[in-house]
């Protein structure tokens, strides 16, 4: 598969793995924009005491897009539409639902409406 395709297309279906995969990839991405908020000297103390950096909002801002992108395809897998991704804003529940829907439960055995099973 194409990376390109996993953070970018709202269409098909992705297995456990990929999305396990991305999720990779938004973690390196993040230690790289701390890294190089801390060597740049772009970060700032916040009112409440937090440590940010200005590349790493940036990145952060960005990765939304990709994310709903990677979470869409993975509910597709479990043959749900990929606005079920708004459970996530109910408080502690909906983190642990994503979670569980997304990375530990089986996909559709089987081509679905969403496309054929990605481990065919």
């Amino acid at each position: 598969m194409d990376w390109k395709y996993l953070l970018t297309s709202f269409d098909g279906r992705i297995n456990r793995a990929k999305f396990w995969a991305g999720i990779g990839i938004f973690i390196a991405i993040a230690i790289v924009a701390f890294i190089l908020d801390s060597i740049l000297g772009t970060r700032f103390t916040t009112n409440s005491g937090a440590q940010v950096g200005v590349i790493g909002i940036l990145v952060t801002l960005a990765s939304i897009y990709f994310a709903i992108a990677l979470y869409a395809k993975r509910w597709h897998d479990r043959n749900k539409s990929g606005w079920w991704t708004l459970i996530g804003l109910i408080p502690i529940i909906g983190g642990i639902w994503l979670l569980i829907e997304l990375g530990i439960l089986e996909g559709t055995r089987g081509a679905n409406q969403y496309g054929p099973d990605p481990l065919a």
